[in-house]
């Protein structure tokens, strides 16, 4: 099979990014590298919608369901890619760059992308490769790596490549793909995966030396470059994968320790209040307030931090919860004491009431203040007291105006 894909140039045709996260970026490189994106987006466009047409004329049923879910990744890469594109453009504004700009540049090039499988032709959503569940946090130009190396997968995988596309080029784009997975192994944290990751790409790079050692003495190394392009972008595509998912299990740690330390906090003031409630009011609430040190440290498995997170929302709606429950308790207490005090002063400002009346509410009055002042205070005594008290109050000073 032979189509025109639009991009003749092997995979790894990524644009160069500037700079790096932090790092301004002045109005030349960000033209140039606007410039080389937008060729670039335009070019995987094209190659996308061959490798889609391709995929759809597949003869094999089985074949088209197997390939749905990395060309629908595909697509959402490429619009994630494109909607970035168009913000760079914005904020560029044809050169008008001062340093606010310049820092936002770097900040949409180097910062967060996140990209959600969905194709838009459909609502289901596509699972991203090699266990990424969920929406894929990478920067810029991962996005645009990991662009290269799914399509350079699907086209090995289609036989989608050009007859006429030397296999020096190939080979290049091989080796090209090869070096960015050593990069990533590079930054792999000391362990069992590294090393394994390791073994994986020496036996990668002893496989790209036969191929061009075969293509050297004039043999046919095509039925060994399709496999080779297949297992390298693939290689590739899960390393970068893998890396996204580490930076942000490393974010999620980060923000599961901060909030360790304000839950912890709050617990401990929330508990403080609970003791004052205890000894203030009777009766008085009885909700456990959990302590957030007792689910012990972050873990590092990045299942285990999300588990974690979960729970903490938990701890904190617990929280929320108590903090509600003895704050009000303590609120009605306070709300009677300063119903009373409103009390008197009408009374005491009332010349409606009679030396009769101000005899019978003397000792419904001493009664209610001695409750209140009582330690702790029965609240359902004092809500009694108060109501007796207060409607006697409306009675003897209700004389034409609202009563309180």
């Amino acid at each position: 099979m032979s189509l025109d894909l639009g991009m003749t140039n092997a995979p790894g045709s990524t644009p160069r990014a500037p700079g790096r996260l932090g790092v301004p970026v002045s109005a030349a490189e960000a033209l140039r590298y606007l410039t080389d994106l937008g060729m670039w987006l335009d070019e995987r466009r094209k190659q996308l919608d061959a490798i889609d047409q391709a995929a759809l004329s597949a003869p094999d049923q089985s074949d088209r369901e197997a390939l749905t879910h990395d060309i629908t990744v595909s697509m959402a890469l490429w619009k994630a890619i494109s909607d970035r594109y168009e913000l760079l453009r914005v904020t560029f504004d044809s050169g008008r760059v001062g340093p606010v700009q310049a820092e936002q540049l770097s900040t949409l090039i180097w910062g967060r992308l996140d990209v959600a499988p969905g194709d838009g032709r459909e609502a289901t959503r596509a699972r991203m490769p090699s266990g990424a569940e969920s929406n894929l946090a990478v920067s810029l130009p991962e996005a645009c790596r990991l662009s290269d190396a799914m399509s350079s997968s699907l086209r090995a995988r289609l036989a989608l490549e050009t007859t006429g596309l030397d296999v020096s080029i190939r080979v290049k784009g091989i080796r090209e793909s090869v070096e960015r997975i050593r990069d990533q192994v590079s930054m792999m944290p000391l362990g069992a995966t590294r090393d394994r990751t390791q073994r994986e790409l020496i036996a990668l790079e002893q496989r790209l030396f036969d191929v061009t050692e075969r293509a050297k003495r004039g043999a046919d190394v095509g039925g060994f470059l399709g496999p080779l392009e297949v297992e390298v972008a693939a290689r590739e595509r899960d390393l970068i994968v893998a890396a996204s998912r580490r930076h942000e299990s490393e974010r999620d740690a980060a923000r599961a320790r901060e909030l360790i330390t304000a839950l912890a906090a709050r617990g401990d003031a929330i508990r403080g209040l609970q003791a004052q409630c205890l000894a203030a009011v009777t009766p008085a609430p009885k909700l456990a307030v959990p302590d957030v040190r007792a689910l012990g440290a972050v873990p590092d498995d990045p299942d285990a931090i999300d588990a974690l997170l979960a729970r903490l929302g938990l701890v904190g709606k617990a929280l929320d919860q108590a903090h509600e429950t003895y704050a009000r308790a303590l609120g009605e207490r306070d709300e009677l004491q300063g119903l009373l005090g409103a009390l008197d002063a009408q009374v005491a400002g009332s010349p409606a009431v009679t030396a009769a009346e101000r005899a019978d509410l003397k000792p419904m009055r001493d009664q209610l203040a001695a409750v209140l002042a009582a330690t702790p205070v029965p609240l359902v005594r004092a809500r009694a007291l108060m109501a007796a008290y207060q409607s006697y109050v409306r009675t003897v000073t209700n004389n034409g105006r609202a009563p309180l």
